[in-house]
């Protein structure tokens, strides 16, 4: 339980927390304060509930992979992505050629996730295919700074 209360806590701060993308300083300090939460960004969404603008992006995504929580935040054209135990990356998120693509770079050198092409992006969930060992991942937006429903927290570090 204890990886449960500590991934809502990182949830509630990563809702409160933009990434800074620029410039390209390694001082290990790669996150600052900012007073816009995920809750200002708003998305269209067509009929069936998929987004059709790349406002969609915006917002507080959680996935689990290895055992850890993955938390990535995407505000404005910034990204970070947050795994607990593991990687801080920063960099950026957006349109590219008509697809939505996120860079970033890791404080520790990781290549897990440094290149993301997002297939598909919901109000409720986005699939993000990396280039690098971590392939494929299915996210769920966290609302209000809570984890959203049906994470396998409790089983997590035990």
């Amino acid at each position: 339980m204890r990886i449960a209360a500590a991934a809502a806590g990182l949830v509630g701060a990563l809702a409160l927390t933009a990434c800074s993308g620029g410039g390209g300083s390694d001082s290990g300090s790669s996150a600052t304060p900012s007073g816009t939460s995920s809750a200002g960004a708003t998305a269209s969404a067509g009929s069936d509930g998929s987004a059709t603008s790349s406002d969609a992006l915006q917002g507080s995504w959680i996935t689990t992979s290895g055992g850890k929580i993955v938390a990535l935040v995407v505000t404005g054209k910034e990204a970070g992505l947050f795994e607990t135990g593991g990687a801080v990356c920063s960099g950026t998120a957006g349109e590219e050629a008509g697809m939505r693509m996120i860079h970033l770079t890791c404080t520790d050198g990781s290549k897990d996730r440094v290149t993301g092409m997002v297939d598909s992006v919901s109000k409720s969930g986005m699939k993000v295919t990396w280039s690098g060992k971590s392939g494929a991942e299915t996210y769920t937006r966290a609302e209000g700074g809570k984890l959203p429903s049906g994470l396998p927290t409790a089983s997590l570090g035990q």
